[in-house]
């Protein structure tokens, strides 16, 4: 049994703010909540983001730290000589 006076008020029907406009409603300890992205305006969720990523992860680490094929290829060619 839960003790008394030391858990916070609940709100079942506290109002969830995105830009002055209310968006959903959920239970919480406080009976208002302010938002800048929710589910229905983050790109991920509204299918609007733009993947600008053209080349991969892996072949830009390496140029970035000169790890080329061709240069790693020809250190092994110098030390067999």
């Amino acid at each position: 049994m839960a003790r008394p006076d030391i858990h916070p008020e609940w709100y079942p029907e506290a109002k969830v703010y995105c830009n002055g406009e209310v968006v959903m409603t959920v239970g919480s300890t406080k009976p208002e909540l302010h938002v800048d992205v929710w589910s229905g305006n983050h790109p991920f969720y509204t299918g609007t983001q733009k993947i600008i990523d053209t080349e991969g992860r892996v072949e830009r680490f390496r140029r970035k730290y000169g790890m080329l094929q061709g240069r790693r290829s020809g250190k092994k060619e110098e030390e067999q000589k």
